[in-house]
C-alpha cells in the first residue's frame, strides 16, 4: 500500500481533474512481482472542448488496466498507468508528456485525444525514443511516417474517402464545407481538397468556425445560398459542432449533412438533440455493434468491449473509448512477444504486429503505415430517431 500511496501523491500534486495510477492488485500471481512494472503513459482530454472523446478514453484505460491486472498483469508484469488530463489544451500535453517521459519514465504513451494536442508530443516521443499511440484524427500524425509514433483510428483522408463514396452513390456531386479552425479542422480539410479531383467532387464553397464559436448562422447561411450546393460536408469535432447541427436545423436547411468519424458517439447525439436527426457520417462499428453481421470478425470484439464498458460505468463506450482499448492491446501484445518493456522493441512488436482485430478495426501496421487501418472498416451511418442506423 505504501507504494500505491506513493504514485497516487505523486500524480496528485498536478492537481488535476483526472488522475490515477493503476497498481498490481493483490490477487496478481506471484511471479509477477520478479519482474519490473509495464509502465504506460497516457495523456488524454478528460475535460474540456473535446472531452466527449477523452473522457470514455481515460474510462477505457482505467477499466482495462484493472482488469489486466486482476488477470495477472502482462507477461508477468503488473501494469502502472500514468494519465493526465490535458484539458484539451497543447500546451498542457507537452507538459504532461515531459512528466511521463523524465519522471513517470513510461515505456509507451497513449494519446493525445486530438490532432492538436498530438503533435505537441511528437517531437518529444521521437527525440525520446517512446512509443507513442496517438487517438487523433488528423493525417498528419502519421504522414509522413514518424519511427515512434502510431494512430489508433483512421485517417482524416479515408473518412472522407468514404463520405465521398457515398455522396456519389447518391448522385451528389457539388458540395460545401464547413470546417474547423483547428488542427483536426485543417488536416480534415486539406484532405477533403485533395481527394475532391480524384473522386470527381466539386467544392463549391468553403466556410471556417473558430473553436470558441457559438453561433455558425452566418457561415450556413453562405453555404445555403451558394447556388449549386447538393451537400453540406461538417469538418468539426466537440461543441463547436454541435454547434453547427443547431444552425442546421434552426435555418431549416433542407441538403444531407454529412459528419466525419469525428462525431461519433452518443455524447454528440445528446449535445445536438433533434438536430443531429438524419445526419450521415462515417463510423466505427462500435456505434452498430448488433446491426453487424454474425460472421463480421469485429462482432465479438466490439459486443465484448461495449458489454464490459456497460457493466463497469453505466452508459454506451465511444468510437473513441474503442481507440483507446485498442491501443492498450497492441502495447500489450508487443511486451508478451518480446518479454520486454524496453520501448524500442515494444515499437518494433507494434509495427511488427500480426494481424489484430479490435474494436476500431483491422490493424496491419507496417514500416510504411504506421495505421494500419483501410477504410473497410468504416462504416456509413445515419441518426435515425436518436440512434445510430448502419447503411453501410
Amino acid at each position: 500500500m505504501e507504494q500505491i500511496t506513493k504514485i497516487t501523491k505523486k500524480l496528485l500534486t498536478a492537481v488535476l481533474p483526472v488522475m490515477f495510477a493503476v497498481p498490481l492488485m493483490a490477487s496478481a500471481p506471484a511471479a509477477a512481482q520478479g519482474k519490473p512494472p509495464l509502465k504506460i503513459g497516457a495523456f488524454l482530454s478528460a475535460t474540456g472542448p473535446a472531452s466527449y472523446l477523452g473522457s470514455g478514453e481515460m474510462k477505457t484505460l482505467q477499466l482495462y488496466v484493472d482488469t489486466l491486472n486482476k488477470s495477472g498483469g502482462v507477461d508477468g508484469r503488473k501494469v502502472e498507468l500514468y494519465a493526465y488530463d490535458d484539458e484539451t489544451d497543447a500546451a498542457r500535453a507537452n507538459t504532461f508528456a515531459k512528466r511521463l517521459i523524465n519522471n513517470d519514465q513510461v515505456h509507451a504513451i497513449i494519446g493525445g485525444s486530438t490532432t492538436g494536442t498530438t503533435m505537441s508530443v511528437v517531437p518529444l516521443a521521437e527525440r525520446a525514443g517512446i512509443p507513442l499511440l496517438s487517438l487523433a484524427g488528423g493525417s498528419v500524425i502519421i504522414d509522413p511516417v514518424k519511427k515512434f509514433v502510431f494512430k489508433m483510428n483512421h485517417t482524416d483522408m479515408e473518412a472522407v474517402r468514404k463520405i465521398y463514396d457515398h455522396m456519389l452513390a447518391q448522385g451528389i456531386k457539388n458540395i460545401g464545407i464547413i470546417a474547423g479552425t483547428d488542427a483536426f479542422g485543417h488536416a480534415a480539410l486539406d484532405a477533403a481538397q485533395k481527394l475532391a479531383p480524384e473522386k470527381g467532387i466539386k467544392i463549391l464553397r468553403e466556410e471556417s468556425f473558430n473553436p470558441k464559436d457559438t453561433d455558425m448562422t452566418a457561415q450556413l447561411t453562405k453555404l445555403r445560398q451558394e447556388k449549386g450546393i447538393q451537400a453540406i460536408l461538417n469538418l468539426g469535432f466537440g461543441e463547436p459542432a454541435v454547434m453547427v447541427a443547431r444552425g442546421y436545423k434552426q435555418l431549416g436547411i433542407d441538403l444531407p449533412h454529412y459528419g466525419t468519424h469525428a462525431l461519433a458517439s452518443d455524447s454528440f447525439i445528446k449535445l445536438a438533440g433533434p438536430a443531429a436527426e438524419d445526419m450521415i457520417m462515417t463510423n466505427g462499428a462500435i456505434l452498430v455493434s448488433d446491426q453487424l453481421a454474425p460472421n463480421d470478425p469485429q462482432r465479438p470484439v466490439v459486443q465484448g468491449y461495449v458489454k464490459a464498458y456497460k457493466e463497469k460505468f453505466g452508459e454506451a463506450p465511444s468510437f473513441f473509448g474503442g481507440n483507446a482499448y485498442d491501443a492498450l492491446m497492441l502495447i500489450k501484445s508487443a511486451v508478451e512477444k518480446s518479454g520486454s518493456v524496453d520501448p524500442q522493441k515494444i515499437r518494433d512488436g507494434i509495427e511488427k504486429n500480426d494481424a489484430y482485430t479490435g474494436v476500431t478495426g483491422a490493424f496491419r501496421m507496417s514500416p510504411t503505415d504506421h495505421v494500419g487501418l483501410t477504410a473497410d472498416s468504416l462504416k456509413v451511418v445515419r441518426v435515425k430517431n436518436g440512434k445510430w442506423v448502419l447503411l453501410q
